[in-house]
């Protein structure tokens, strides 16, 4: 993947390590829409409402994006996905002071200069062919629905009246569904025009409608695509690189409630006394009952050394609690024990492919080596991605030879191949955990270990999510665009996108619990020796070890 120029698998993270947003994220919804062959679409429809009318739009998009993959045909299940996305893009970025500043400061024209790089870095990057008629009417969907959005009212139209708005609204969607565009050229000036018309008629300053066709022009392009603001773009380098200003805690979002999973050794979170299972009910005075979960979970970030005031309920008992942001960093190789010592049976998982991956995960197999190993699980749950080329090298360290992944764009740059070098690999029996969050990296790791029947994988069909993005830095502000710019194939030339890869061993469940790392009495990080027994996929894999079982044709 790229970084200006190398390629790496997206996942929009807020960095307290939060995920809230499309594609693989922890359970949020957990229990709200479960796929069965029962449920009828029209009653997920219902329920989606239910969270648009809250402004729970990321709980929303949740439940639409399990939907679609068990209805694909469903036309207003995908509409209502994309309303869902643009309302929290919106939300998002008028959250972020990088952006309102932007948005405060360009002149008209070099918003307008702006739209029109982002419209050239799309003819020559992006995977599909472009339609630039499609790119502006997706840009009017951006500005019709910042129109509605009260976030956006307030900063720009606090004394605009909802009847001229309203007017405004739907005699652009007219306009602009009406004219055709011939090139770039054309679509910035129909973009000035509209630009023009919004400050004429309503007070709309110009470069906040330019910049609705900005990130409209890449926001429904599809699921990973996106423009990102100075702050996403200085985070995004930060998760990459494996360190990030803020907490150092795993939050899951639940209705209204922000419950603590993890909390990141050696972190602010840590030094302050959170603890996982903690819930937050309060950031700087403003409670998830009075807003949402995700917005709340927002106001973690901020500059590093600032401090952030946390209302925090464990069990039945409320405290009030001070934490100093602080540079955190985050591990991505965690739990590495023996879970069976007599059996010699490793155990580590892998939270995410960044830089720092390859090393972790080099010092942790040498350890459980010293510590008698003779085989290991792997555990891919809940591992949204990271870096293709970190996702290659761990890959290359248990395939003896052969491809890995292959990678094909729309231009050639993008078309690649993706070898094992015999030299270092690992040989010991492997049994790698995967589930429906393990997505982008995670799958090319999957995928290579099971076409080359080097392990067994274990659980349930991973994400699908088969594409590449690249990220390129813009000129004329400090931003950032994130881009698909090619698909992956698994080493037999299996697609990944939309089917995600299948495990040798199915776990049925009824109830998803994965056990969680604790710190023992010996200041080890371990399983939770609590929950891990009724971790139905980390048991199987488990009873497979001991047993020796591999699948037909292992090498």
């Amino acid at each position: 993947m790229t970084r200006s120029q190398r390629h790496w698998m997206y996942r929009f993270a807020l960095l307290a390590l939060l995920s809230l947003v499309s594609g693989p994220w922890a359970r949020a919804q957990e229990g709200r829409f479960a796929p069965s062959d029962q449920i009828a679409a029209s009653e997920v429809l219902r329920q989606g409402m239910e969270l648009e009318q809250d402004r729970r739009w990321s709980e929303a998009i949740h439940l639409y994006e399990k939907a679609s993959k068990k209805f694909p045909e469903d036309s207003d299940l995908r509409r209502r996905l994309l309303i869902a996305r643009i309302h929290f893009d919106v939300t998002r970025r008028y959250r972020d002071v990088t952006y309102r500043n932007s948005v405060e400061k360009l002149t008209q024209t070099q918003a307008a200069d702006l739209y029109l790089e982002i419209l050239a870095k799309l003819e020559a990057n992006y995977v599909d062919p472009l339609n630039l008629n499609e790119v502006l009417r997706n840009g009017t969907a951006f500005l019709e629905v910042a129109l509605t959005e009260p976030v956006f009212l307030a900063e720009h139209l606090p004394e605009a009246s909802p009847e001229q708005v309203e007017q405004f609204r739907l005699a652009i969607h007219r306009d602009v569904l009406g004219r055709e565009v011939a090139n770039r050229f054309e679509a910035r000036q129909l973009v000035l025009h509209v630009a023009n018309k919004a400050e004429q008629t309503i007070g709309l300053k110009s470069t906040a409608t330019i910049y609705e066709y900005v990130c409209g022009a890449v926001g429904l392009l599809d699921p990973y695509s996106g423009f990102l603001t100075e702050g996403e773009l200085i985070e995004m380098t930060s998760q990459i690189e494996g360190n990030f200003v803020g907490l150092g805690v795993e939050l899951r979002p639940q209705g209204q409630r922000l419950n603590v999973v993890s909390v990141i050794r050696g972190g602010p979170a840590a030094s302050a006394g959170i603890q996982p299972d903690d819930e937050i009910l309060e950031v700087d005075g403003i409670t998830t009952a009075a807003t949402s979960a995700d917005h709340v979970a927002d106001l973690l970030r901020g500059p590093e050394g600032s401090t952030v005031s946390l209302k925090l309920l464990r069990g039945q008992t409320t405290m009030p609690m001070s934490v100093v942001r602080k540079r955190v960093e985050v591990p991505s190789v965690e739990a590495v024990h023996i879970i069976d010592a007599q059996r010699g049976v490793g155990y580590l998982r892998i939270t995410n492919f960044q830089k720092t991956t390859d090393d972790e995960l080099d010092r942790a197999l040498w350890d459980l080596q010293k510590q008698g190993m003779r085989s290991l699980i792997m555990d891919l749950r809940g591992n949204p991605g990271g870096l293709l080329e970190t996702s290659v090298r761990i890959a290359d360290k248990f395939i003896p030879e052969g491809l890995i992944v292959s990678t094909r764009g729309r231009n050639g740059i993008e078309n690649k191949n993706f070898t094992a070098h015999r030299a270092g690999t690992w040989q010991m029996p492997l049994y790698v955990l995967i589930d429906g969050d393990s997505a982008s990296a995670s799958e090319i790791l999957a995928g290579a270990i099971r076409d080359h029947r080097r392990g067994m994988l274990i659980g349930t069909t991973t994400y699908g999510k088969g594409s590449v993005q690249g990220l390129y830095n813009t000129d004329v502000v400090r931003s950032g665009l994130r881009l698909t710019v090619s698909k992956f194939y698994s080493p037999k030339g299996t697609p990944i996108a939309q089917l995600g890869v299948g495990p040798d061993i199915k776990v049925e469940l009824d109830r998803y619990v994965m056990a969680r790392p604790i710190i023992d009495e010996g200041g080890r990080e371990i399983l939770n020796p609590v929950t891990a027994p009724s971790d139905k996929i980390l048991q199987t894999a488990l009873e497979q070890a001991r047993a020796g079982q591999l699948p037909a044709g292992h090498r």
